[in-house]
């Protein structure tokens, strides 16, 4: 069966770490095996949902490369959650309740006190016809709250052990007690649905036959497996990822807003070095920058997931982005480069590309050996003999060698004695890429006028 997959963000804030490793690993999957990738616009939460967060996730994932086949938008298909939910009320999978929010939590402070579970008692469950119509007449509006499959106590109604299971892709067998659980709200008092209805009518309708996403959501395949159930639909395949954690070990939730894919954007990070991240992270494999999408979705598979939490670090990705960078070759980057002004061609993208964290860096060293800079002369005497003996062009990539070994003959210095100061004066920096391939990209008049001091 050819799979079909989705990622399902909701459009009221910028998607993050957590969302691409969610995502790429549901496309990856697609990818690897033929199938189909599509994304879900989760946004009936009118208040907060907007026009511009969904446009900037379209962008996001763009710019990651993840294209989707279809889009779909819950916002749209109020139609058909309604005709759904009066299917589910028909058979009484659906209820009506009355209770407020201040009678619930009474309730719920009465169930502690006393040691019992905070269950909802299914108490609107013993409403008659009559005094339900009686509630509605006087001006209550009813939330919908959807049974649960336990047996329950004829009398008390109270939901009893229930077991719903799964052989869970990434975690194997997995059981949820639906009898430690309320039964579920589904539809709110103004008539607007819940993430966990509208989801399981999406899965159904878009024939869903995959659902890879975050651990945090375990408890809940459970209720909606039970809701899938009362459709009358099979469910699709669930696979719970671990969370990320940072480099401090702590939870990365309260943090993820500031680890956004435009924040990574803005830092001038490669998209693939945030792929190769999130794909990798927490699995068997090493973590190593991958240039294409195809040699991850060749990785992919559910087995080497593990279900200990992945480690994200900053720190980490910035150095997975300089691994990254020094496998490109120039054809990969050279319009970029020169949207920054530099054309240096594939000579000087191969003498600096071991030295950059983002791809902008490559700007100071086109300056060093192209513009203008103020030389750093620890010994005038020194560097003015080692232009002295300046051999003449053209230069290539045996005459940093040539050279340094006649200045070495002439002067004695050697070691750090020799090539710290003719580094500093040549390109103002103690550290850099190898001289011998920057060197000829210098030239010889520039090499010659900082040896003595003058800004060249």
């Amino acid at each position: 069966m050819t799979p079909r997959v989705r990622f399902a963000p909701s459009p009221t804030g910028r998607i993050h770490i957590g969302n691409i490793r969610t995502a790429v690993l549901n496309w990856l999957y697609a990818k690897k095996n033929g199938g189909h990738f599509l994304l879900r616009l989760d946004d009936t939460d009118l208040v907060r949902s907007t026009e511009e967060f969904a446009q900037a996730i379209r962008d996001d994932l763009t710019w990651l490369g993840l294209t989707w086949h279809d889009e779909e938008r819950q916002s749209l298909r109020t139609q058909r959650y309604n005709a759904a939910a009066d299917e589910l009320k028909a058979s009484g999978a659906l209820y009506p309740c009355f209770e407020t929010e201040d009678e619930l939590d009474r309730r719920r402070k009465r169930q502690l006190a006393m040691q019992r579970p905070p269950i909802y008692d299914r108490a609107s469950l013993k409403l008659s016809k009559q005094e339900i119509d009686a509630l509605i007449a006087g001006g209550r509006t009813p939330h919908w709250r959807f049974r649960l499959p336990n047996t329950g106590d004829s009398k008390t109604l109270v939901p009893q052990t229930s077991i719903i299971s799964w052989p869970d892709l990434i975690r194997g067998e997995q059981n949820v007690d639906l009898g430690s659980l309320s039964d579920p709200v589904l539809i709110r008092a103004d008539g607007t649905f819940l993430y966990t209805f509208t989801s399981v009518v999406d899965d159904v309708d878009f024939k869903i036959s995959h659902i890879v996403r975050g651990e945090d959501h375990v408890t809940n395949t459970g209720v909606q497996m039970a809701i899938f159930q009362a459709m009358g639909a099979k469910p699709p395949a669930f696979g719970h990822h671990s969370l990320l954690i940072g480099a401090d070990g702590h939870a990365l939730s309260k943090r993820l807003g500031a680890l956004s894919v435009q924040s990574f954007r803005d830092d001038g990070l490669e998209p693939m070095a945030v792929l190769s991240h999130a794909a990798l992270v927490g699995t068997s494999d090493a973590i190593e920058p991958h240039v294409k999408l195809d040699e991850l979705a060749a990785l992919m598979s559910f087995d080497k997931i593990s279900m200990a939490p992945g480690r994200f670090d900053v720190d980490d990705l910035k150095a997975l982005n300089a691994k990254l960078l020094l496998k490109l070759e120039y054809a990969d980057v050279a319009e970029r480069l020169r949207a920054l002004g530099i054309e240096g061609g594939k000579e000087f993208w191969e003498a600096v590309r071991g030295n950059l964290t983002i791809l902008s860096d490559a700007r100071r060293w086109w300056d060093v050996v192209s513009g203008d800079m103020t030389p750093v002369i620890e010994d005038e005497n020194f560097t003015r003999a080692a232009a002295e003996l300046l051999p003449a062009e053209p230069w290539d990539s045996e005459t940093w060698a040539q050279w340094t070994n006649a200045v070495k003959a002439a002067t004695g210095a050697k070691g750090k004695a020799l090539f710290h100061p003719l580094r500093l004066a040549l390109t103002g920096a103690v550290t850099g890429p190898e001289l011998k391939a920057l060197l000829p990209l210098i030239g010889r008049a520039r090499t010659d006028a900082r040896l003595r001091g003058k800004p060249l």
